[in-house]
């Protein structure tokens, strides 16, 4: 048994329904991981016993990650009918954990790698064998040595074949106790049959046998298959990351008032915890007593540490670095912020895009046409009059070179890689065809505040303020929750301490207005020209307050939104690829025009609102671009749902998120240029993978049914052309020199 099958049988008695999770619509929801799923065939097995349960919905397997999920109607179905349909069909499955992400991968890549050592070490003997038995075919080789050379080479392969063949054996076994096909059965097949050919031919002192090519097929099978394990492992390792960061055990404040550890598992909505200095928030809850900073980098992106107080949400993983906290836990561990994204993760992987759909179908019809192909070759030898071994000979070359392998493997690795890629540059990838969708992209449509901008205004004109002016109104500012106040006082905060604060009275906050105050008998108004009485002056672009006091000409504070530090060469780099841009803005026309002009945009809108921007990308479609919206507002949540594809900062509102087709973590927007160079890369590469398939098979095809072709050369063939497109794939993952050195100098930002 395989450690993968047995970590798989060691939660096989763990209820299901202890995993389901309800999803926004009402539907329950299952994540499983599955043994076996090795091809395009094993997938649709898996989804076609699935879809054909009563209730469900929506099944998506994900042959790269071996996982599953499942929506049903909770009333027409329980989680355990669905594991016993995947067993009546052949697979073993059981509830995935995201606590346990990558195990599974690690215990079978380590089985793997045993194998592949067995098969390395088996096959490099019995070829050294070999070699000596075909020459001594040509020289004076006896038949007692040539048998005695046979013997040894079959006290080798046999028992490397029994244990370093087990992946194929049992995926191929169960295949068929579940009356389908997969890749395995032919692979098997022609392995079974080269042994016990060469075995019947070293028993009657033959002169030719093909341990070799047993052997040596298992070593290159081996390698492919342990390739794409690692790939996978690769894929998952962000998240595995972030599952570092969680808390093991909280402190749980009892009723009673005494503490207790208990595991962040037992934690339920309502209990309070303690959490300590320099100690990780154990769950997502809200802050109950206590002041203190927190490293919000997970959720946020920023290096900064936000201030929490009473009231303040806060959540798993963040850590505390200032003084001891009392929080109310309001989500369970597995619906926690970081569980979802770990979710997330996962998510950008159970689909299958138009080029996977593409390659099941041609490996559904491929693999039955391998049998087809197989027993038509050995009819026809048998036909020409050929002895029976060579027709068999001719008829497992041509079962060994005519496995899908290449085929199947040809979308699901780069996909993998891609989105591992992706995921290491904090980009999280949340449609399965959204690199497809993205490679396609000729245009680019931008919002403006909290995209190109970070939404963050900021004091312009400060230095021409009187200090007076400038203290009193931040004084009364600090009252405020309002951007432009709070903007307004942190920009008093940086500078020299100019004595004691104004000692207001009758602080009132008028809505949409602005603030008043007493100052010793004068009355003080700090809001917009209207409330002050003064002259409103829009043309510089940016947002105003005015300070109004007695016996004073009114003071105008002018504001502007804060650029994103890497915004104007993010632009730039985008025409250099060819894009064409577009501002698409609900601000101010003033606003729009100066920021468009300082990042050097030719064309924007501004004052658009959420209708107007769909007629925009609209019309834009009609005329046969294809665009990408990149947007964080809930006015830009129609948007990005109406464009091509679409972008969102992880800082974006929730709708915005939820419609976004990639999200991308901390300030810069230069994952957005990595984005579009590996979705380019990565459609690149699955035509290479096609185009290497279909030269391979068009090649190897006909010579082997030629009988040009041995078991052993087919052995070799097969496996090189699923370790090249596997190897094809991974070169997602080199990068530019360029690229890294400019990664290296830019600013560090914390992603997810």
């Amino acid at each position: 048994m395989t450690e993968l099958a047995a970590g798989i049988r060691e939660r096989a008695g763990i209820d299901p329904d202890i995993f389901v999770r309800e999803t926004p619509e009402g539907e329950a929801r299952l994540d499983l991981v599955v043994e076996g799923m090795h091809c395009a065939g094993c997938l649709r097995k898996v989804e076609g016993a699935l879809k054909s349960l009563p209730g469900v919905e929506y099944a998506r397997a994900n042959l790269s990650t071996k996982r599953v999920a499942v929506r049903w109607q909770p009333t027409k179905l329980r989680a355990d009918a669905i594991i016993r349909a995947l067993a009546d069909t052949g697979f073993t499955a059981v509830p995935f954990d995201p606590k346990l992400l990558g195990t599974f991968d690690e215990n079978e890549g380590r089985f793997l790698l045993r194998s592949l050592g067995v098969a390395g070490f088996a096959s490099a003997n019995i070829m050294l064998i070999s070699v000596s038995v075909w020459s001594g075919l040509v020289t004076d080789m006896d038949e007692t040595t040539r048998s005695l050379f046979h013997w040894v080479s079959a006290l080798i392969a046999l028992p490397t074949v029994a244990y370093a063949g087990q992946p194929f054996f049992r995926s191929a076994l169960k295949a068929i106790r579940g009356g389908r096909m997969n890749m395995d059965v032919p692979i098997a097949l022609a392995v079974i049959l080269a042994t016990t050919m060469s075995l019947v031919q070293t028993i009657v002192n033959a002169h030719h046998v093909y341990f070799d090519a047993s052997v040596t097929l298992l070593f290159f099978l081996l390698i492919g298959r342990y390739l794409d394990v690692q790939a996978r492992a690769k894929a998952c390792s962000a998240a595995e990351n972030l599952l570092g960061l969680r808390a093991t055990a909280a402190t749980l404040i009892a009723p009673d008032g005494s503490h207790r550890s208990v595991p962040v598992e037992h934690l339920e909505p309502g209990m309070k915890v303690l959490v300590a200095s320099g100690a990780r928030i154990p769950a997502d809850g809200e802050v109950t007593s206590g002041v203190s900073e927190i490293d919000t980098s997970l959720v946020t992106g920023e290096s900064m540490p936000a201030t929490v107080k009473r009231g303040d949400d806060v959540f798993a993983g963040t850590l505390n670095l200032g003084a001891p906290l009392t929080v109310t836990v309001t989500k369970r561990d597995d619906d926690s912020l970081l569980a979802e994204i770990v979710r997330l993760m996962e998510s950008a992987e159970q689909g299958r895009a138009r080029y996977v759909r593409i390659a099941d179908r041609a490996a559904r019809f491929y693999s039955p046409a391998v049998h087809l192909m197989a027993a038509a070759t050995l009819i026809l030898w048998f036909s020409l009059g050929a002895h029976w071994e060579t027709a068999l000979t001719n008829a497992i070359a041509v079962l060994i070179i005519t496995c899908p392998c290449a085929l199947g493997l040809a979308v699901p690795v780069v996909q993998v890689v891609a989105t591992g890629r992706l995921i290491r540059q904090g980009v999280l990838v949340k449609a399965a065809d959204g690199l497809e969708r993205l490679a396609q992209v000729d245009t680019f449509v931008f919002d403006k505040t909290g995209t190109l901008t970070l939404g963050e205004p900021r004091l312009v004109n400060g230095d021409e303020i009187p200090a007076d002016a400038l203290a009193l109104g931040a004084a009364l500012a600090s009252s405020s929750r309002h951007p432009l106040s709070l903007a307004l006082a942190d920009y008093a905060r940086s500078l020299p301490a100019q004595g004691a604060a104004p000692a207001f009275t009758d602080i009132t906050e008028v809505p949409g207005m602005g603030m008043e105050a007493q100052l010793d008998g004068r009355l003080i108004r700090l809001g917009n020209a209207g409330f002050t009485g003064a002259e409103a002056n829009t043309a510089h672009g940016g947002s105003e307050i005015w300070l109004a006091q007695e016996g004073a000409a009114p003071v105008c504070f002018r504001f502007e939104d804060t650029p994103r530090p890497d915004a104007k060469k993010v632009i730039a780099a985008l025409k250099e690829r060819g894009f064409a841009i577009e501002l698409l803005s609900g601000d101010r026309e003033p606003a729009v025009r100066q920021l468009a002009d300082d990042l050097g945009i030719t064309t924007w809108h501004a004052a658009a609102r959420p209708d107007a921007k769909i007629a925009r990308l609209e019309e834009l479609a009609k005329k046969g671009h294809k665009v990408a919206m990149v947007g964080d507002g809930l006015n830009d949540a129609p948007a990005l749902r109406a464009a091509h594809v679409s972008l969102s900062p992880a800082d974006a509102a929730d709708a915005s998120q939820t419609a976004a087709d990639f999200i991308f973590q901390g300030v810069p927007l230069a994952p957005i240029v990595e984005t579009v160079d590996v979705a380019r890369k990565s459609r690149r590469l699955v035509f290479e993978n096609f185009g290497l398939a279909l030269i391979y098979n068009a090649i190897a095809v006909p010579l082997a049914v030629a009988g040009y072709v041995t078991p052993l050369i087919a052995a070799i063939a097969m496996s090189s052309s699923s370790i090249i497109v596997i190897v094809n794939s991974l070169r997602l993952n080199r990068r530019k020199k360029a690229q890294r050195d400019a990664q290296a100098s830019a600013p560090r930002h914390a992603t997810a």
